[in-house]
Protein backbone atom coordinates (compact mmCIF):
# COMPACT_ATOMS: atom_id res chain seq x y z
CA UNK A 1 0.00 0.00 0.00
CA UNK A 2 1.27 3.08 -1.25
CA UNK A 3 0.54 6.81 -0.58
CA UNK A 4 -1.15 7.19 -4.14
CA UNK A 5 -3.64 4.66 -2.11
CA UNK A 6 -5.39 7.98 -0.64
CA UNK A 7 -5.27 10.08 -4.20
CA UNK A 8 -4.26 13.30 -2.11
CA UNK A 9 -4.26 16.73 -4.42
CA UNK A 10 -1.39 16.38 -6.42
CA UNK A 11 0.17 19.58 -4.79
CA UNK A 12 0.11 17.79 -1.13
CA UNK A 13 1.82 14.64 -3.15
CA UNK A 14 4.50 16.58 -4.46
CA UNK A 15 5.55 17.25 -0.28
CA UNK A 16 4.96 13.59 0.55
CA UNK A 17 7.36 12.96 -2.58
CA UNK A 18 9.90 15.14 -1.64
CA UNK A 19 10.30 13.60 1.74
CA UNK A 20 10.67 10.29 0.39
CA UNK A 21 7.30 9.11 1.58
CA UNK A 22 6.76 5.74 -0.41
CA UNK A 23 5.11 3.51 2.07
CA UNK A 24 2.26 4.72 5.05
CA UNK A 25 2.87 3.20 8.63
CA UNK A 26 0.34 1.59 10.45
CA UNK A 27 -1.24 4.90 12.24
CA UNK A 28 -0.70 6.70 8.96
CA UNK A 29 -2.76 3.33 7.21
CA UNK A 30 -5.17 3.18 9.39
CA UNK A 31 -5.95 6.54 10.62
CA UNK A 32 -5.86 8.50 7.40
CA UNK A 33 -8.93 7.38 5.67
CA UNK A 34 -11.07 8.18 8.51
CA UNK A 35 -9.70 11.63 9.21
CA UNK A 36 -10.43 12.19 5.11
CA UNK A 37 -13.92 11.50 5.26
CA UNK A 38 -14.18 13.74 8.05
CA UNK A 39 -14.48 11.81 10.87
CA UNK A 40 -13.77 12.67 14.50
CA UNK A 41 -11.13 10.16 15.95
CA UNK A 42 -9.07 9.08 18.84
CA UNK A 43 -5.53 7.57 17.76
CA UNK A 44 -3.85 5.40 20.51
CA UNK A 45 0.26 5.16 19.38
CA UNK A 46 3.29 5.51 20.73
CA UNK A 47 5.49 8.22 20.12
CA UNK A 48 7.69 7.47 16.86
CA UNK A 49 4.71 5.89 14.52
CA UNK A 50 4.56 8.78 12.19
CA UNK A 51 1.58 9.90 13.86
CA UNK A 52 1.92 13.85 13.19
CA UNK A 53 1.73 12.75 9.20
CA UNK A 54 -1.18 11.10 9.75
CA UNK A 55 -3.32 13.67 10.71
CA UNK A 56 -1.32 16.62 9.29
CA UNK A 57 -1.39 15.13 5.36
CA UNK A 58 -5.49 14.76 5.69
CA UNK A 59 -5.69 17.82 6.96
CA UNK A 60 -3.61 19.61 4.11
CA UNK A 61 -6.41 18.03 1.83
CA UNK A 62 -9.19 19.53 3.26
CA UNK A 63 -8.20 23.00 3.90
CA UNK A 64 -6.97 23.06 0.30
CA UNK A 65 -10.68 22.81 -0.92
CA UNK A 66 -11.17 26.69 0.90
CA UNK A 67 -10.27 29.87 1.64
CA UNK A 68 -6.46 30.36 2.48
CA UNK A 69 -5.31 32.92 5.47
CA UNK A 70 -8.27 31.88 8.05
CA UNK A 71 -7.60 29.95 11.01
CA UNK A 72 -9.28 26.57 10.16
CA UNK A 73 -7.08 24.01 11.77
CA UNK A 74 -6.11 24.24 15.46
CA UNK A 75 -3.57 22.11 16.96
CA UNK A 76 -2.76 22.00 20.84
CA UNK A 77 0.66 19.97 21.88
CA UNK A 78 1.85 19.87 25.47
CA UNK A 79 5.14 21.47 25.15
CA UNK A 80 7.27 23.96 22.88
CA UNK A 81 9.27 21.66 21.30
CA UNK A 82 6.51 19.17 20.50
CA UNK A 83 4.38 22.41 18.38
CA UNK A 84 7.41 22.78 16.35
CA UNK A 85 8.13 19.60 15.77
CA UNK A 86 4.29 19.39 13.99
CA UNK A 87 4.69 22.84 12.89
CA UNK A 88 8.26 21.63 10.99
CA UNK A 89 6.20 18.38 9.51
CA UNK A 90 3.52 20.95 7.87
CA UNK A 91 6.17 23.23 6.87
CA UNK A 92 7.98 20.31 4.69
CA UNK A 93 4.45 18.71 3.34
CA UNK A 94 3.05 22.51 2.50
CA UNK A 95 5.59 24.15 -0.06
CA UNK A 96 3.17 23.77 -3.09
CA UNK A 97 0.08 24.42 -1.04
CA UNK A 98 -0.14 27.76 0.02
CA UNK A 99 -1.40 26.79 3.04
CA UNK A 100 0.65 28.42 6.39
CA UNK A 101 1.25 27.49 9.70
CA UNK A 102 2.45 29.00 12.77
CA UNK A 103 3.48 28.16 16.31
CA UNK A 104 1.69 30.18 19.26
CA UNK A 105 3.51 29.38 23.10
CA UNK A 106 5.06 31.35 25.91
CA UNK A 107 8.45 31.99 26.68
CA UNK A 108 8.79 34.45 23.87
CA UNK A 109 7.19 38.07 22.98
CA UNK A 110 3.52 37.79 22.35
CA UNK A 111 4.47 41.18 19.69
CA UNK A 112 5.73 38.77 16.83
CA UNK A 113 2.91 36.00 16.97
CA UNK A 114 0.19 38.81 17.21
CA UNK A 115 2.00 39.72 13.96
CA UNK A 116 1.71 36.91 12.30
CA UNK A 117 -2.02 36.28 13.88
CA UNK A 118 -2.71 39.52 11.70
CA UNK A 119 -1.08 38.53 8.92
CA UNK A 120 -3.69 35.68 8.71
CA UNK A 121 -2.60 31.57 8.87
CA UNK A 122 -4.22 28.52 7.88
CA UNK A 123 -2.57 26.02 10.72
CA UNK A 124 -2.15 27.26 14.62
CA UNK A 125 0.28 25.04 16.44
CA UNK A 126 -0.63 25.98 20.42
CA UNK A 127 0.50 25.00 23.79
CA UNK A 128 -2.92 25.69 25.46
CA UNK A 129 -1.24 28.68 27.99
CA UNK A 130 -0.59 31.16 25.35
CA UNK A 131 -3.61 30.27 23.33
CA UNK A 132 -5.97 31.34 26.31
CA UNK A 133 -3.94 34.44 26.27
CA UNK A 134 -4.32 35.36 22.86
CA UNK A 135 -8.15 34.35 23.49
CA UNK A 136 -8.33 37.17 26.53
CA UNK A 137 -6.96 39.53 24.19
CA UNK A 138 -9.23 38.66 21.40
CA UNK A 139 -6.24 38.35 18.92
CA UNK A 140 -6.86 35.69 16.89
CA UNK A 141 -10.20 34.72 15.16
CA UNK A 142 -11.32 31.13 15.82
CA UNK A 143 -15.17 31.47 14.61
CA UNK A 144 -14.08 29.82 10.91
CA UNK A 145 -12.26 26.86 13.06
CA UNK A 146 -12.96 23.60 11.25
CA UNK A 147 -10.60 20.92 12.84
CA UNK A 148 -9.15 20.70 16.40
CA UNK A 149 -6.26 18.17 16.92
CA UNK A 150 -5.25 17.51 20.59
CA UNK A 151 -2.20 15.65 19.97
CA UNK A 152 -0.32 13.73 23.00
CA UNK A 153 -3.42 14.26 25.59
CA UNK A 154 -2.39 12.09 28.37
CA UNK A 155 1.01 14.33 28.99
CA UNK A 156 -1.32 17.16 28.94
CA UNK A 157 -2.94 15.39 31.89
CA UNK A 158 0.10 14.99 33.26
CA UNK A 159 1.27 18.45 32.61
CA UNK A 160 -1.92 19.88 34.39
CA UNK A 161 -3.67 21.44 30.63
CA UNK A 162 -7.05 19.89 30.82
CA UNK A 163 -8.31 22.36 32.48
CA UNK A 164 -7.23 24.90 29.57
CA UNK A 165 -7.93 22.77 27.21
CA UNK A 166 -11.47 22.51 28.06
CA UNK A 167 -11.48 26.66 28.24
CA UNK A 168 -10.27 26.57 24.78
CA UNK A 169 -12.84 24.21 23.84
CA UNK A 170 -15.86 26.07 25.33
CA UNK A 171 -14.31 29.23 22.89
CA UNK A 172 -14.64 26.65 19.46
CA UNK A 173 -17.11 26.37 17.15
CA UNK A 174 -19.49 22.84 18.09
CA UNK A 175 -19.40 21.93 14.66
CA UNK A 176 -16.48 20.62 13.57
CA UNK A 177 -14.39 17.83 13.61
CA UNK A 178 -12.04 16.62 16.26
CA UNK A 179 -8.75 14.25 16.47
CA UNK A 180 -7.20 13.29 19.79
CA UNK A 181 -4.22 11.40 19.82
CA UNK A 182 -2.88 9.99 23.26
CA UNK A 183 0.04 7.35 23.67
CA UNK A 184 -2.10 5.84 26.89
CA UNK A 185 -5.90 6.10 28.38
CA UNK A 186 -5.50 7.28 31.94
CA UNK A 187 -9.46 7.68 33.10
CA UNK A 188 -9.20 11.74 32.36
CA UNK A 189 -8.78 11.01 29.26
CA UNK A 190 -11.33 8.69 28.55
CA UNK A 191 -13.63 11.13 30.16
CA UNK A 192 -12.04 14.03 28.29
CA UNK A 193 -12.89 11.91 25.14
CA UNK A 194 -16.63 11.29 26.06
CA UNK A 195 -17.04 14.71 25.91
CA UNK A 196 -15.67 16.30 23.08
CA UNK A 197 -15.41 13.69 20.24
CA UNK A 198 -18.76 12.72 18.10
CA UNK A 199 -18.81 8.91 17.26
CA UNK A 200 -15.19 8.85 16.63
CA UNK A 201 -13.39 6.47 14.94
CA UNK A 202 -10.49 4.59 16.88
CA UNK A 203 -7.05 3.89 15.62
CA UNK A 204 -4.94 1.57 17.67
CA UNK A 205 -1.79 1.19 17.28
CA UNK A 206 0.93 -0.98 19.72
CA UNK A 207 -1.34 0.43 22.44
CA UNK A 208 -0.30 -0.36 26.05
CA UNK A 209 3.75 -1.16 25.76
CA UNK A 210 6.59 0.51 24.46
CA UNK A 211 7.71 -0.24 20.65
CA UNK A 212 8.66 -3.49 19.74
CA UNK A 213 12.03 -2.15 18.00
CA UNK A 214 13.59 -1.26 21.23
CA UNK A 215 15.57 -3.50 23.13
CA UNK A 216 15.92 -3.11 26.96
CA UNK A 217 18.28 -3.36 29.61
CA UNK A 218 18.81 -2.60 33.00
CA UNK A 219 22.00 -1.81 35.15
CA UNK A 220 21.86 -2.09 38.85
CA UNK A 221 24.19 0.47 40.30
CA UNK A 222 24.37 2.25 43.28
CA UNK A 223 23.20 6.24 42.98
CA UNK A 224 26.48 7.22 43.77
CA UNK A 225 28.34 5.39 41.32
CA UNK A 226 25.71 6.40 38.17
CA UNK A 227 28.24 8.71 36.80
CA UNK A 228 31.15 6.76 36.45
CA UNK A 229 28.70 4.15 35.03
CA UNK A 230 27.69 6.27 32.14
CA UNK A 231 31.39 7.60 31.62
CA UNK A 232 32.54 4.03 31.01
CA UNK A 233 29.11 2.55 29.46
CA UNK A 234 29.59 5.11 26.62
CA UNK A 235 32.91 4.32 26.06
CA UNK A 236 32.29 0.52 25.33
CA UNK A 237 29.46 1.13 23.34
CA UNK A 238 28.94 1.84 20.14
CA UNK A 239 26.35 4.51 19.69
CA UNK A 240 24.86 7.27 16.92
CA UNK A 241 22.67 10.00 18.67
CA UNK A 242 22.10 9.66 22.78
CA UNK A 243 19.36 10.63 24.88
CA UNK A 244 19.85 10.99 28.39
CA UNK A 245 17.30 11.57 31.37
CA UNK A 246 17.59 12.72 34.46
CA UNK A 247 14.96 12.88 37.35
CA UNK A 248 15.88 16.85 38.08
CA UNK A 249 17.02 19.86 36.13
CA UNK A 250 19.75 20.01 38.74
CA UNK A 251 21.34 16.95 37.46
CA UNK A 252 20.99 17.08 33.98
CA UNK A 253 23.22 20.45 33.91
CA UNK A 254 25.45 18.74 36.30
CA UNK A 255 25.58 15.20 33.79
CA UNK A 256 25.71 17.34 30.63
CA UNK A 257 29.13 19.31 32.32
CA UNK A 258 30.82 16.22 33.17
CA UNK A 259 30.42 14.51 29.82
CA UNK A 260 31.75 17.82 27.88
CA UNK A 261 34.53 17.66 30.42
CA UNK A 262 35.27 13.68 28.95
CA UNK A 263 35.08 15.27 25.69
CA UNK A 264 32.04 14.41 24.42
CA UNK A 265 29.54 17.02 22.62
CA UNK A 266 26.65 16.92 24.83
CA UNK A 267 24.25 19.59 25.74
CA UNK A 268 21.29 20.27 27.99
CA UNK A 269 17.82 20.41 27.56
CA UNK A 270 15.84 21.22 31.14
CA UNK A 271 13.14 23.64 32.31
CA UNK A 272 15.77 26.73 33.86
CA UNK A 273 17.22 26.91 30.58
CA UNK A 274 15.43 30.01 28.15
CA UNK A 275 13.66 29.22 25.15
CA UNK A 276 16.32 30.15 23.10
CA UNK A 277 18.84 28.33 24.81
CA UNK A 278 16.58 25.09 24.72
CA UNK A 279 16.18 25.78 21.16
CA UNK A 280 19.89 26.14 20.26
CA UNK A 281 20.61 22.60 22.01
CA UNK A 282 17.76 20.99 20.48
CA UNK A 283 19.07 22.07 16.79
CA UNK A 284 22.25 21.76 17.67
CA UNK A 285 21.00 17.79 19.19
CA UNK A 286 19.36 17.45 15.38
CA UNK A 287 22.06 18.59 13.40
CA UNK A 288 24.67 16.32 15.17
CA UNK A 289 26.58 18.99 16.69
CA UNK A 290 25.98 17.55 19.64
CA UNK A 291 26.01 13.90 19.84
CA UNK A 292 24.58 13.67 23.46
CA UNK A 293 21.60 15.47 24.92
CA UNK A 294 21.25 15.08 28.39
CA UNK A 295 17.31 15.85 29.47
CA UNK A 296 14.46 16.07 32.05
CA UNK A 297 10.87 14.92 30.89
CA UNK A 298 10.24 17.97 29.32
CA UNK A 299 11.61 16.84 26.51
CA UNK A 300 10.45 13.30 26.25
CA UNK A 301 8.25 13.95 23.83
CA UNK A 302 9.24 16.80 21.68
CA UNK A 303 12.17 15.50 19.98
CA UNK A 304 11.95 14.07 16.82
CA UNK A 305 15.74 12.55 15.77
CA UNK A 306 15.63 9.49 13.74
CA UNK A 307 19.25 8.53 14.33
CA UNK A 308 18.69 8.38 18.17
CA UNK A 309 20.18 4.89 18.87
CA UNK A 310 20.25 4.89 22.62
CA UNK A 311 17.75 6.35 25.14
CA UNK A 312 19.59 5.90 28.80
CA UNK A 313 17.38 6.58 31.64
CA UNK A 314 20.58 7.95 34.41
CA UNK A 315 17.46 7.94 36.73
CA UNK A 316 14.69 5.58 36.42
CA UNK A 317 10.97 7.56 35.82
CA UNK A 318 8.13 7.63 38.16
CA UNK A 319 5.93 5.87 36.09
CA UNK A 320 5.65 2.89 33.51
CA UNK A 321 3.68 5.60 31.21
CA UNK A 322 7.13 7.96 31.65
CA UNK A 323 9.41 4.96 30.64
CA UNK A 324 7.19 4.22 27.64
CA UNK A 325 7.11 7.97 26.32
CA UNK A 326 10.99 7.64 27.07
CA UNK A 327 12.13 4.83 25.59
CA UNK A 328 10.17 6.33 22.68
CA UNK A 329 12.33 8.70 21.24
CA UNK A 330 14.39 5.52 19.91
CA UNK A 331 13.66 2.72 18.01
CA UNK A 332 11.80 4.90 15.55
CA UNK A 333 9.86 4.30 12.08
CA UNK A 334 10.65 0.47 12.17
CA UNK A 335 14.82 1.16 13.09
CA UNK A 336 15.82 -0.50 15.89
CA UNK A 337 17.00 1.17 19.46
CA UNK A 338 18.60 0.46 22.55
CA UNK A 339 17.10 1.63 26.25
CA UNK A 340 19.38 1.21 28.98
CA UNK A 341 18.31 2.17 32.68
CA UNK A 342 20.24 2.68 36.10
CA UNK A 343 18.31 1.15 38.72
CA UNK A 344 18.95 1.06 42.03
CA UNK A 345 17.75 -0.70 45.23
CA UNK A 346 14.94 1.87 45.99
CA UNK A 347 14.27 1.86 42.25
CA UNK A 348 12.66 -2.05 42.95
CA UNK A 349 9.00 -1.70 42.58
CA UNK A 350 8.94 0.50 39.81
CA UNK A 351 11.64 -2.50 37.84
CA UNK A 352 8.37 -4.26 38.78
CA UNK A 353 5.89 -2.05 37.57
CA UNK A 354 8.05 -1.87 33.91
CA UNK A 355 8.47 -5.41 33.64
CA UNK A 356 4.06 -6.20 33.94
CA UNK A 357 3.45 -3.61 31.21
CA UNK A 358 6.62 -5.17 29.40
CA UNK A 359 4.91 -8.57 29.79
CA UNK A 360 8.77 -9.55 30.38
CA UNK A 361 11.44 -9.86 32.80
CA UNK A 362 14.15 -7.57 31.29
CA UNK A 363 17.36 -8.56 31.39
CA UNK A 364 20.06 -7.19 34.28
CA UNK A 365 23.13 -6.28 32.84
CA UNK A 366 26.67 -5.64 34.48
CA UNK A 367 29.90 -4.38 32.84
CA UNK A 368 32.91 -6.53 33.19
CA UNK A 369 35.72 -5.04 35.50
CA UNK A 370 33.63 -1.61 36.42
CA UNK A 371 34.27 -1.57 39.94
CA UNK A 372 30.86 -1.65 41.57
CA UNK A 373 32.22 -1.01 45.73
CA UNK A 374 34.57 2.40 44.53
CA UNK A 375 34.27 5.44 46.57
CA UNK A 376 31.22 7.96 45.42
CA UNK A 377 33.36 10.52 43.58
CA UNK A 378 33.44 13.92 44.40
CA UNK A 379 30.86 14.67 41.31
CA UNK A 380 28.76 12.32 42.49
CA UNK A 381 27.44 13.76 45.57
CA UNK A 382 23.91 13.33 46.49
CA UNK A 383 21.25 16.23 45.45
CA UNK A 384 19.80 18.12 48.18
CA UNK A 385 17.51 16.35 50.64
CA UNK A 386 19.30 13.20 49.37
CA UNK A 387 20.97 10.62 51.97
CA UNK A 388 24.76 9.67 51.24
CA UNK A 389 24.98 5.74 52.78
CA UNK A 390 28.01 5.71 55.11
CA UNK A 391 30.68 2.60 53.76
CA UNK A 392 29.38 0.24 56.94
CA UNK A 393 25.15 0.96 55.56
CA UNK A 394 26.11 0.70 51.48
CA UNK A 395 24.13 -1.98 50.20
CA UNK A 396 25.12 -4.28 47.42
CA UNK A 397 22.91 -3.17 43.85
CA UNK A 398 20.38 -5.59 43.51
CA UNK A 399 20.39 -8.07 40.07
CA UNK A 400 23.23 -10.13 39.45
CA UNK A 401 22.86 -10.68 35.24
CA UNK A 402 25.94 -10.62 33.37
CA UNK A 403 26.30 -7.56 30.29
CA UNK A 404 26.36 -9.06 26.98
CA UNK A 405 29.22 -7.54 25.10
Amino acid sequence: MGFTTFKFHPRISAGIQALGFTEPTPIQAKGIPPVLEGRDLLGLAQTGTGKTAAFVLPILERLLAGSHRTLRCLVLAPTRELAEQIHEVIRELTPHTGIRSMTVYGGVGMGPQVEKLRAGHDIVVACPGRLLDHIAKKTLNLSKLEVLVIDEADRMFDMGFLPDIRRVIARLPKERQTLLYSATMPPEIDRLVREILTDPVTVKIGHGAPAVTVEHAFYPVAQNLKTPLLLELLQRTTTGSVLIFTRTKHRAKKVARVLGGAGYKAAELQGNLSQNRRQQSLDGFRSGKYRILVATDIAARGIDVSSISHVINYDIPDTTDAYTHRIGRTGRMARLGDAFTFVTQEDEETVRAIERVMKARIERRRLDGFDYHALPPCEAAPERGQRRLSPSSKRKPFGQGHRRQ
